[in-house]
């Protein structure tokens, strides 16, 4: 099968990202084809495709050029849907599976796709599809208020980066891709959901159920990492403390972690950097909580510090999805913590594989950490073997199997 895999990013930029890149790989090692699409970037990977890649763009930091090019780049790539063009002339795919395209590359790309009758398959990494932030939060917590299409919202409430100008473009790319072009609604086959949650939010918002198909994102540990692997070393030994890994940003929950610190006593590893690090720190200082933050770690030190904790804690405050940090520390037989909030409990079930605590509560966070380290030996070890056993439900292999069987189905339809 000749594939097409597209995708604004060919770095590993973030978690969509990397599965978009692993995806790659793993189609290209059971026997496929596959060919890239994406915008040029100093850190992309090297790829025998990278001259069909749009010009780079970028909404941080912006030069006068990118500013002036942003609407046209937003709303609609010529751009992208010349080379896309291309691209699709000369590789002649099968089928085309996108992951983010919004902005750096538009839905222009959808267009030739459908002129050309190849069927498209698209991953929901985000809510970008129903929210003109991608977030589904905004002001400090979750938010449905563009429901049926009032994505005027988010011009209303500055949700894009506080900026007015940012967020009416935002909105405008909604009314555009959605309202009048409904080119996603469309030209887009199959959308794949990583979660339920995902799967409901979308069809609550519009989307046609029956193209919406759940498939569980997988963990993308290196085998060396796996708790199944030869070198099991130190996977045994934990230190006194829980831990916190990925981004820090205001939707992580963590002030609600720093402030369960303190009121439980028990010590928290903050390990990633983000925007909110200062502020982070100096809470954690104004509290005298037992937290110590130490920056962003190499795969192979992370997966040390996750090995030798006590338990993993997602307190996230907006609507998780399906985040590879939870994958990741399940595959390595971690207890989990975790916020009652997007897909997270359809995988933590609450005293079986891990534990739940309302969302944005410090306090019942608090009570959650205290009770797990008061556990005798004999159900930490139940937990973790059940938290194991549950990675196995996620692994590369069931993943690449569900892919494919979709990409199978359109091309018999």
């Amino acid at each position: 099968m000749k594939i097409l895999q597209v995708n604004q990013y060919y770095y590993p930029r973030g978690g969509a990202d990397k599965y978009f890149l692993d995806l790659e790989v793993a189609l290209k090692e059971v026997g496929h084809e596959v060919a890239v699409f994406a915008m040029k970037h100093p850190k992309n990977q090297d790829s025998i495709y990278s001259n069909y890649f749009v010009s780079r763009v970028s909404f941080n930091n912006q030069s006068l050029v990118d500013k002036l090019k942003s609407p046209t780049r937003v709303l609609y790539s010529l751009e992208a849907k010349r080379k896309f063009t291309k691209l699709l002339n000369d590789f002649k795919p099968d089928i085309i599976h996108i992951h983010n395209i919004y902005h750096h590359l538009s839905p222009s790309i959808l267009d030739v796709a459908y002129e050309k009758k190849i069927p498209v398959v698209m991953h929901l990494h985000d809510y970008k599809l129903i929210c003109p932030n991608h977030m589904l939060f905004t002001k400090g917590k979750y938010c449905e208020d563009c429901l049926k299409t009032k994505y005027y919202n988010c011009t209303k409430n500055k949700c894009v980066k506080n900026s007015l100008p940012g967020s009416l473009l935002a909105s405008l790319e909604m009314y555009f891709h959605h309202s009048i072009l409904k080119i996603y609604e469309n030209k887009v086959n199959v959308f794949i959901a990583p979660s339920a949650f995902m799967k409901d939010i979308v069809v609550k918002f519009g989307q046609d159920e029956e193209k919406v198909e759940v498939i569980y994102n997988p963990h993308n540990l290196p085998k060396e990492g796996s708790i199944n692997s030869d070198d099991s070393s130190g996977s045994k030994e934990t230190d006194n403390y829980f831990l916190y890994f990925g981004r820090l940003s205001e939707e992580k929950g963590l002030i609600n972690l720093i402030e369960a610190a303190s009121l439980s006593g028990q010590k928290i590893v903050i390990a990633g950097t983000g925007p909110e690090e200062d502020s982070l720190k100096k809470i954690g200082d104004s509290l005298k909580a037992p937290v110590e933050f130490v920056g962003l770690k190499n795969s192979s030190e992370l997966i040390d510090i996750i090995k030798k904790s006590q338990a993993v804690v997602i307190p996230s405050i907006w609507a998780e999805n399906m985040p590879l940090s939870l994958m990741e520390a399940l595959s390595l037989g971690k207890i989990i913590i975790a916020s009652n909030m997007g897909g997270l409990p359809e995988v933590i079930k609450d005293e079986e594989n891990g534990l739940i605590f309302e969302t944005g509560n410090s306090r019942k966070l608090a009570d959650r950490i205290n009770y797990l380290n008061s556990l005798p030996l004999e159900m930490r070890e139940s937990l973790e073997k059940a938290a194991s056993d549950t990675a196995e439900l996620f692994s590369v292999e069931k993943n690449l199997e569900s892919v494919i069987g979709i990409y199978n189905r359109l091309l018999k339809e």
